[in-house]
């Protein structure tokens, strides 16, 4: 029903989400590595944010487990397979935006990942990676407070994933969200050591191109 409007004032039309799922399917090109936050490490992270100023003593430190940092730095679906946390393809198709002109805020509107399952230790929505096998990884890594440390990882050198990706068709058309995923790929990657990294240039890993 028309409204009777006052002067200097718009009539403002809003259409409702009209919000579709287009499935690509992915191949890695360039190596992958996960990194998920251990709940060992949360553990000691409370630990020492309760234990407040005494734990800034010094103490000593435990020897360091890779094969344990290794197993725990995989994402595991409650069904057993390995995971890419889904987020990551999100993120990495909002950044790409900034090669095409388009607002990342309106991105984040119209853009979603359909996971394939959670996370059995804390519900991370997961994408699954069906193609490759992982393998330990160990490498330098710079610390927030500008040390290095080695770190243990997976890496993956071939891999592949099915996405499914919920979209506004009122904002991307199909051929967009191919296109714009394609950046995403291709410019910026996803995991540790990819090129959008926000802490450096990143080592190239993480690429991926739509099959």
């Amino acid at each position: 029903m028309a409204k009777n409007l006052k002067n200097n004032e718009t009539a403002i039309s809003i259409t409702p989400p009209d919000m579709r799922i287009i499935e690509l399917k992915i191949r890695g090109i360039s190596p992958l590595s996960i990194h998920r936050f251990s709940q060992k490490a949360k553990i000691q992270m409370k630990n020492a944010q309760e234990a407040g100023l005494t734990s800034k003593s010094k103490k000593a430190r435990d020897p360091k487990d890779f094969e344990q940092e290794y197993r725990d730095a995989f994402y595991i679906s409650e069904d057993g397979w390995y995971g890419i946390h889904a987020v990551s393809f999100r993120n990495a198709a909002i950044g790409a935006c900034r090669a095409v002109g388009y607002r990342m805020t309106h991105a984040k509107l119209a853009l979603f990942i359909v996971h394939d399952g959670i996370d059995k230790e804390d519900g991370t929505p997961l994408v699954r990676i069906t193609d490759g096998e992982p393998e330990l990884w160990i490498a330098p890594v710079k610390n927030s407070n500008a040390g290095t440390d080695l770190r243990a990882r997976p890496l993956w050198r071939k891999w592949g994933a099915n996405l499914r990706i919920r979209y506004d068709a009122g904002m991307f058309t199909d051929a967009d969200v191919v296109n714009l995923m394609a950046r995403a790929g291709i410019q910026g990657g996803i995991g540790e050591g990819r090129p959008s990294s926000k802490l450096s240039a990143g080592l190239g890993f993480g690429l991926f191109e739509i099959v």
